[in-house]
């Protein structure tokens, strides 16, 4: 039986036994696949103990279905922490991918659990996939806002301005999704506040979903407001009119930015994104390294 869906899980009670998830087209069904393992159901579930008893008869940590879902993959989508611990202690293949390419690190960042994340990290998960075409975790984890994944995946050297063809880079995908924490966040570990998808920018995702908050953040961080889109689009033109983003942008592009948010950007420019998170360590007043970081 097929298990490949574009869709998302069907409605129905959420404590029914054939509940249905569904991560980056993956169909996880429990209990409906001819060649899951009872240690995949364990996982999933996670019943630790017994678990612990599949594996010591026998089965290997590693088993896979035919689309190469192992119960790395189940435990982290579930966010049991103690199953994931119990597996990587018995060489359970820690970047191990579906065959859409699909990691247990991404499925930490589908489910949000951080947890699940660092001990995935700790043993050696490689941030980025082997191909461009292949899932991301940071793009997911900043699609679905969830910052604290988005922090321990950069606090790991995840690159903030990785690109996807298909998606663009994963501050573009943030504000696609108008989660301005995880934004924030990006920018702070010095992504390219204009880096988008296309000819597209971040500032257009964020001034069409109407988000001023994340338009005002955006515009602190250097945003350029009279870049133009594939249409020769600005951001001021896809913004509601009369609405409050709209109005930011309006009054923004009547006024120069101030000397002091020139000298920050320039300085961070000068830097680069790989210093950027060793401003800290410098000998520098608190104050100062507080304006440099934008706090």
């Amino acid at each position: 039986m097929s298990r490949k869906r574009a869709a998302e899980p069907e409605s129905g009670s959420s404590d029914s036994p054939e509940r249905k998830r569904t991560c980056w087209g993956v169909l996880i069904s429990q209990g409906s696949w001819a060649d899951r393992s009872p240690l995949h159901d364990a996982a999933s579930q996670g019943r630790l103990l017994v678990l612990r008893r599949l594996l010591a008869e026998g089965y290997h940590a590693n088993i896979n279905t035919i689309d190469h879902v192992t119960p790395l993959h189940e435990a982290c989508l579930s966010g049991h922490v103690a199953c994931v611990r119990a597996l990587l202690s018995v060489g359970a293949n820690v970047n191990a991918a579906t065959i859409d390419g699909v990691t247990p690190l991404y499925n930490c960042c589908a489910s949000g659990n951080v947890a699940c994340m660092e001990l995935l990290l700790q043993s050696g998960a490689h941030t980025h996939a082997r191909h461009t075409h292949f899932p991301s975790p940071l793009h997911e984890a900043c699609k679905r806002g969830n910052s604290q994944c988005v922090e321990s995946l950069l606090s790991h050297g995840a690159d903030p301005d990785y690109q996807l063809p298909h998606l663009g880079s994963p501050l573009y995908v943030s504000c696609l999704h108008r989660h301005t924490a995880c934004s924030k966040m990006l920018l702070d570990r010095g992504a390219s506040v204009n880096a988008g998808r296309g000819g597209e920018s971040p500032l257009h995702a964020a001034a069409r979903q109407d988000c001023a908050d994340l338009v005002s953040v955006l515009l602190d961080h250097g945003a350029e407001a009279k870049l133009r889109d594939g249409n020769g689009r600005r951001p001021v033109d896809l913004a509601p009119p009369g609405g409050e983003t709209h109005q930011l942008l309006v009054a923004f592009e009547g006024s120069p930015r101030s000397l002091c948010q020139l000298c920050r950007l320039r300085i961070r420019d000068m830097m680069g994104p790989t210093r950027i998170k060793l401003l800290p360590l410098l000998p520098l007043p608190s104050l100062l390294t507080r304006y440099l970081e934008h706090m």
